[in-house]
């Protein structure tokens, strides 16, 4: 008798919300499991990278890589596994205290060998990624593309020159860049 095998085609949540409603390019990698073939998409070789990387920690699977990826943006995981910010990797759904200690101590050097990342929350302190994690999912539940928001919080905050800059602030400052 044979065995029954089936093919599923995944996508990170993030890419599917962020893609336009047209066909746009998808960059594959797979996985083989027991019974499975499974294929997983990405916007990006920057996703599908970090991806990869995310397999090779000790207890995460396709399934709890993608959902780490859905969770948060590929600059914003490179940061907190930078800067060793477990708290902000717990609050990615799936990620407990143990899988984010793991993340930090299997990756660290890692996401520092790849190439240098200038985003969102690069170099900063695990305050001050608060602070803009919490101004960009404001700025998404008002309504704004991710990646519009994103840019402006990058915007708001070359402007400002307040090291002890707020949630609300912050906020104040993105939407005068994100209406433009």
């Amino acid at each position: 008798m044979g065995s029954a095998s089936s093919s599923q085609f995944l996508f990170r949540l993030l890419t599917f919300l962020e893609a336009p409603m047209q066909p746009s390019p998808c960059l594959p990698t797979s996985t083989s499991g027991k019974d499975a073939l499974q294929l997983f998409g990405f916007a990006t070789e920057e996703e599908r990278d970090l991806f990869r990387i995310l397999l090779s920690v000790n207890g995460i699977g396709p399934r709890m890589g993608q959902a780490i990826l859905s969770g948060v943006s590929p600059a914003a995981l490179k940061s907190h596994i930078a800067t060793g910010n477990t708290g902000a990797l717990t609050a990615i759904p799936g990620v407990g205290r143990k899988i984010a200690e793991r993340l930090v101590v299997e990756l660290r050097d890692k996401i520092a060998s790849l190439a240098p990342d200038a985003g969102l929350l690069a170099g900063t302190s695990g305050e001050q990624s608060r602070i803009r994690m919490e101004a960009l999912l404001a700025l998404v539940s008002l309504g704004y593309n991710r990646n519009a928001a994103e840019k402006a919080i990058g915007l708001a905050l070359k402007e400002s020159s307040d090291h002890e800059i707020t949630v609300e602030s912050l906020v104040k400052a993105s939407l005068r860049h994100a209406s433009k």
